[in-house]
């Protein structure tokens, strides 16, 4: 999926919200275990219920990786299920890869062209070499880690590097890797005044936003710090959404909690005056 396309369906859901698979088999309802993959039929559900406000998913890899060649497989079908029923949607598989050039070449090739992922998050510290293997896939996108929403993000991403802090260190060399059609930027919630900062250094560029919802993010504030006038952000919610309920109504109230996220959204839109 290239921009443009991204943007018709930020404008036609009038969203930007991309929902979290990060999916646990411990905190799915108890019914689902006994079929032969809960994981995948959780997702499928979910899905199902939320495709009318989100314009994108992302399944965090580490959630099926735990379960070995199950827990891939499970994977596999998500990403199938969403190509098949819902391929106007935006999937990012949130596996903050980063190797050396050949390395990452194959990572490339296991989420492009096998999973068929749209975007791929990607780890900046090993430099231009372990990224750039990543930017030759057409209509395919990096996110690249920039602004955090954890704590330990103090750790290293605010140490002075002459006369930028790291992470806008990072932003700005990354800018002279790939354009606006290629590289999006991890930018969290929990920083809303630095999101704008970031918005006045990169005024083209989209931003994947987590952190709204459960580690307290504001939505408001971020749209107020990092819209743009082609939207310029997806903003993330995981928990919030998927486990909104433990029982047999999880897919509903799924739904309910990704309705009152996009209805936020689409009066941010109005107002920037983007639909």
């Amino acid at each position: 999926m290239n921009k443009k396309q991204l943007f018709e369906q930020i404008k036609k859901k009038q969203s930007f919200l991309c929902v979290g698979l990060d999916t646990d088999i411990n905190k799915i309802p108890q019914e689902l275990l006994a079929l032969e993959d809960p994981i995948f039929e959780f997702n499928k559900q979910i899905i199902s219920k939320t495709a009318p406000y989100a314009v994108a998913y992302k399944p965090n890899t580490a959630f099926y990786e735990v379960y070995g060649a199950k827990g891939w497989q499970s994977l596999e079908r998500t990403l199938q299920y969403l190509r098949i029923n819902h391929p106007d949607v935006f999937v990012i598989a949130d596996a903050k890869r980063g190797d050396i050039g050949n390395t990452s070449a194959n990572y490339a090739k296991a989420f492009f062209n096998t999973l068929k992922a749209d975007a791929l998050t990607v780890a900046p510290y090993m430099g231009r070499d372990s990224v750039e293997p990543f930017l030759n896939f057409e209509d395919k996108w990096v996110i690249l880690l920039a602004l955090t929403s954890n704590k330990g993000s103090q750790d290293f991403q605010y140490l002075n590097v002459g006369e930028r802090m790291l992470h806008q260190q990072v932003l700005q060399t990354a800018t002279t890797w790939a354009s606006p059609e290629q590289m999006m930027f991890v930018v969290g919630a929990t920083h809303p005044e630095e999101l704008g900062e970031i918005r006045k250094m990169l005024p083209e560029y989209f931003f994947l936003v987590p952190g709204v919802g459960a580690q307290g993010g504001d939505l408001q504030a971020v749209a107020k710090n990092g819209l743009n006038d082609e939207c310029g952000l997806l903003v993330n919610s995981s928990r919030g959404i998927i486990y909104a309920s433990n029982s047999f109504d999880f897919a509903d109230r799924a739904a309910d909690e990704a309705r009152k996220l996009q209805q936020q959204m689409a009066e941010a839109l109005k107002a920037k005056g983007i639909i």
